[in-house]
């Protein structure tokens, strides 16, 4: 999925950077802006369909978070509710990463780089076209994995109270309380975005997975796309409705998530390490 950066020699000639950091043990800070870079710029170019289907599978792919939550917590005690949770809840995380799947949250940092290197409306659109697309057809595949709990004998009736508590859980606190959670998950997976280009190694992508998802669910941080899951699981059960599930937890969850992944994560790191490359890495 990343693409691989080449840097210019002191020949001005295109050097291979794939093998590793051009300098010590790890990749600086303006690598990992520019292997992010690299990639944003293709997928702002990808197809809509493309992105619709990788949405989609991302969005299915997320509710196994739910499912692994519900089925330790019973098995784990409530007093260890949370340790249970931060274990469980980052299995979806996984599988999105690992397939290259699009996940919105994600993207609150890699399509917004390119924008703030180019400050220009055609890229601006570029950003919007694809978020629509993404955060529409991760919210249907999240929708089609509740329908099929709540709706289908899928799974062994036993777990269905432990995914109604789970649920329950979840959208709880409000619009607001939900917003200001929301800050942090986004903050979260930003993050994971950004750290995931600093390596090209299965096994430290799934363990930066586990470290940037598991205090998600531990803190009780809110994610716009894994919560949708459990979300729409009320829903489509009848125990929320519909109008109280996006007013109070669907749309300020997307929101702080945008404002987490933006503003902390996208912002500042383009400051520390873009900021002052920008005129020679825009074309």
């Amino acid at each position: 999925m990343r693409a691989e950066p080449l840097d210019k020699g002191n020949d001005g000639s295109s050097e291979d950077s794939s093998s590793g950091p051009a300098t010590g043990t790890r990749f600086s800070a303006e690598e990992i802006h520019r292997n992010i870079l690299d990639e944003a710029r293709e997928e702002l170019e990808r197809p809509a369909l493309d992105l619709a289907l990788s949405g989609l599978a991302s969005g299915l792919s997320i509710g196994f978070s739910f499912l692994a939550v519900a089925l330790l917590i019973p098995r784990m005690g409530a007093e260890n509710h949370a340790i249970a949770a931060a274990i469980g809840y980052p299995l979806g995380f996984v599988f999105v990463v690992l397939a290259r799947h699009q996940l919105f949250t994600e993207n609150t940092l890699e399509p917004v780089l390119p924008l703030l290197e180019r400050h220009d409306a055609k890229t601006l659109k570029s950003v919007l076209r694809l978020w629509a697309i993404v955060l529409a057809t991760n919210l249907v595949g999240a929708g089609l994995f509740a329908f099929m709990l709540s709706r289908t004998n899928v799974l062994d009736q036993a777990l269905n109270g432990s995914l109604l508590n789970v649920a329950r859980d979840t959208v709880k606190g409000g619009a607001i309380v939900v917003f200001y959670k929301g800050i942090w998950a986004g903050w979260l997976i930003a993050l994971m975005a950004w750290l995931l280009a600093s390596t090209r190694e299965t096994t430290a992508q799934i363990m930066l997975v586990l470290l940037t998802t598991a205090p998600i669910a531990a803190f009780g941080f809110k994610h716009s796309i894994a919560g949708a899951t459990e979300a729409f699981y009320l829903g489509w059960l009848g125990e929320l409705s519909w109008g109280t599930l996006w007013g109070s937890f669907e749309i300020p969850a997307i929101l702080g998530n945008i404002v987490g992944g933006v503003v902390l994560v996208a912002l500042l790191n383009h400051g520390q390490a873009g900021g002052s490359n920008s005129s020679s890495s825009s074309e």
